[in-house]
């Protein structure tokens, strides 16, 4: 029919053109979110020998350890030699953790990284996390049957993840906001009150408890305080803004900007923390930004450039090469890409295999050519 456009014409249409730069934006995205959760964690020797490590990335193997067993946790370096081929739940981080593989939960495996543990280890804490199951309503992540799309946020008491829609408040849509503690540890850790009445960033109630805690500023905001110490019985006025969320400020508000909590003195907050399991927030380096910002370190460090280790293994000869090679590969691309822009068509596959191949064979005259000559 005239006028009627070709099925591959329409296919051309829509397929997304993706430019390099932008694989290159995205290939770097994705590792620095890598470094930033693996954190620094050695994916070579199993972490055991460390002890209780204070933050480590772990996984729990639904192969060796299903529901119903006894749940588990392994350390990256195991999850790599010991369950390569096995199904694994990533829990992102654990505090004061110690590596599981191999001790007496794993009945068929032993670990080949550090077979001599102890049968279990006692600190260790558990939940449905380790059977890849989330939030209050106990779901997979990323859950097959849930149509909603919904992100993920951990609890930094507990640790458990929890959909944004189930945490009983609304999160900040900017996501301006660096640690959350969920209703349940807000009922269990009471005191925590004291400080979401001057650091939440989002609006609080007592039936809405379960607030998003921004520890980087205080905000002057209006909140009625029960006598009894408990939840407040009334709103925030407005939600919280985030302050020096990258001044330096590793997640913890500062010893002089410290609410006040109804135990008193500091020895009575102390043994209050101690009691409660949570001694871990008064370490202002045990927060999901400064783990994250080691990792991120470490990978800048150890980051070098692949074509300068190259070189410095050659001779001098070699090096000169290798330099005029780059650079007539480098110009001959510009060249060869320029065109398409001018003409404004799509670089397709064929078209970068075809540079290859031409290139190879303009390299192969050259060589023949000098080799010829010398002869």
């Amino acid at each position: 029919m005239a006028g009627a456009e070709s099925p591959a014409g329409c296919q051309a249409e829509l397929e997304p053109v993706v430019s390099l730069v932008d694989v290159l934006e995205e290939d770097e995205e994705l590792e620095n979110e890598a470094c930033a959760v693996l954190g620094g964690s050695d994916s070579e020797k199993c972490s055991y020998s460390q002890g209780s490590v204070k933050r480590q990335a772990l996984y729990a193997c639904s192969t060796c350890t299903p529901e119903g067993e006894e749940p588990a946790g392994i350390c990256l370096a195991c999850s790599y030699e010991c369950h390569g081929s096995h199904k694994l739940f990533e829990l992102y981080t654990k505090r004061n953790f110690r590596c599981d593989c191999g001790n007496s939960k794993f009945k068929n495996l032993e670990c080949k990284l550090f077979p001599d543990k102890s049968k279990v280890n006692s600190c260790n804490k558990y939940n449905d996390n380790f059977f890849g199951l989330y939030c209050v309503c106990k779901r997979p992540y990323p859950d097959p049957e849930d149509e909603v799309p919904d992100e993920m946020i951990q609890c930094v008491v507990c640790e458990d993840w929890f959909h944004g829609r189930h945490l009983g408040a609304i999160p900040p849509e900017s996501g301006d906001f660096q640690e959350m503690v969920c209703q349940a540890c807000m009922r269990r850790c009471s005191f925590l009150w004291a400080y979401a009445a001057q650091l939440a960033v989002t609006r609080i109630s007592a039936e809405d408890d379960g607030p998003l805690l921004n520890a980087a500023g205080v905000a002057d905001q209006d909140v009625i305080k029960p006598e009894n110490g408990g939840p407040p019985d009334d709103t925030l006025k407005e939600a919280v803004p985030e302050h020096g969320r990258d001044s330096g400020q590793e997640g913890k508000a500062e010893q002089d900007e410290e609410p006040c909590a109804s135990s008193g003195s500091e020895p009575a907050r102390q043994k209050m923390y101690g009691e409660l399991d949570v001694l871990f927030l008064t370490d202002e380096c045990d927060t999901v930004l400064a783990y994250e910002n080691k990792g991120k370190s470490e990978q800048a460090t150890e980051r070098r450039d692949p074509l300068m280790d190259t070189l410095s293994s050659m001779d001098r000869v070699q090096q000169v090469e290798l330099i005029c090679e780059y650079n007539d590969l480098k110009t001959e691309l510009k060249d060869y890409l320029k065109r398409f822009a001018d003409e404004g068509t799509v670089v397709k596959r064929e078209d970068i295999q075809q540079f290859f191949e031409e290139f190879q064979s303009k390299k192969r005259r050259r060589v023949d050519g000098l080799q010829y000559y010398c002869s």
